[in-house]
């Protein structure tokens, strides 16, 4: 079954116990080379220098002020894994089996990550998951690609009675958490070393880039989950568009999904995760009923006339901007060939049309979530 939210332009856009042996670790992943001048003018990316040659003109946004400030194997944590690899200027996390991270695990990324927490949680109604969970039945849930362990910290507030574990490759998750929480390392691509039936909960969130083969990885999310044990997946699509013609094509909002889609082909790691329906059709290949589909319709910026519709799409627009250069650095420098003056000229370009209310850019969030018989 599916749902949407679609409110129309201008007010808004349209419609453990224990583990299994642990797997012998995945040998290291081959280079990952440049694409070509060819791939990238059949992607139809324009090239980094388009971005330098274009003025930058002050747009007033006036969108801020309604809102206010905004303040594996699995691996024990080793000095080694604090040996990060650096790209112009920003550090990734070290190689943990075949794991090649595209998103920088430095402070300023960790921070834009909270911001997203948050603007995540608003986007679902102020929810941590939509997925008709039975409290009193949650006893061990599991967190796949935690991040900096927000949502695994605020489940398991919720959830005082439930052991919570959150899986990263990164270890940036804080200290001090709820005793019922626990983080580990480790890469979900691997084979899970977790005991069959062993979750009442697996929740995997924002994984475009990650996730090398979506149809294992749900396979082995259903022999992990409790029979009537719920999974739920949350996308989103990175193809910003809008109802009214206003997002214009070869404009910096335009040229966004360009280079995350060509980015993943060459990680083979896809970000089209949303346009190829891949949740739905390897939830349904692993095994899962009552699968429900729900796609949410997110603006950027705070130009819906609809407050909580701008209030939603203001918050995606500073998780956005506190690190663009965060999201786009690998990508655009390790595999389009930008230069960083490049890759910098186009992310201003970016902000510019995000801070333009004449402008009305939405994408689509999904979220996917399903029960194991």
């Amino acid at each position: 079954m599916s749902s949407s939210q679609s409110p129309k332009s201008p007010k808004g856009p349209a419609s453990h116990g224990g583990k299994a042996a642990s797997p012998e670790p995945n040998p290291a992943p081959p280079a990952i080379v440049a694409l070509s001048a060819e791939e990238i003018r059949e992607a139809g990316i324009l090239p980094g220098a388009h971005w330098t040659e274009q003025p930058i003109e002050q747009v007033d946004d006036d969108g801020a002020s309604t809102i206010g400030s905004i303040a594996s194997t699995t691996a024990s944590l080793t000095s080694s894994i604090f040996e990060y690899r650096t790209v112009h200027g920003r550090t990734y996390h070290g190689e943990i089996g075949n794991a090649e991270s595209w998103e920088p695990n430095d402070q300023r990324h960790v921070d834009s990550m909270d911001i997203l927490h948050h603007t995540f949680m608003l986007s679902l109604g102020d929810k941590l998951f939509l997925s008709p969970l039975e409290k009193n039945n949650i006893h061990k849930v599991l967190d796949v690609g935690t991040g900096t362990g927000l949502w695994a910290i605020d489940f398991a507030d919720d959830f005082p009675n439930a052991e919570v574990i959150g899986t990263d490759v990164s270890p940036i998750q804080p200290s001090w958490v709820p005793p019922n929480v626990k983080f580990e390392l480790d890469d979900c691509n691997h084979e899970w070393t977790w005991n069959e039936d062993s979750f009442d909960f697996i929740h995997l969130r924002l994984l475009n880039g990650v996730v090398s083969d979506w149809f294992s990885l749900f396979r082995n999310a259903f022999r992990c989950a409790r029979p009537g044990g719920y999974v739920e997946s949350l996308t989103t699509s990175a193809y910003v568009r809008s109802d009214d013609g206003s997002v214009k094509k070869g404009s910096a909002l335009e040229q966004w999904h360009g280079i995350f889609w060509e980015g993943g082909k060459k990680l083979g790691r896809t970000f089209k995760v949303l346009e190829d329906d891949l949740q739905k059709m390897a939830m349904e290949e692993a095994g899962f009923v009552d699968i429900t589909v729900k796609d949410l319709k997110i603006p950027l910026g705070a130009w819906p006339e609809d407050k909580k519709l701008a209030e939603i799409g203001l918050w995606w627009k500073m998780a956005v901007e506190s690190d663009i250069e965060g999201y786009l650095n690998y990508l655009c420098n390790a595999l389009l060939g930008w230069t960083s003056e490049e890759t910098l000229a186009y992310c201003a370009h970016f902000k510019k049309e995000l801070a333009d209310p004449n402008i009305h850019g939405y994408f689509v969030m999904r979220v996917v979530y399903g029960r194991k018989p």
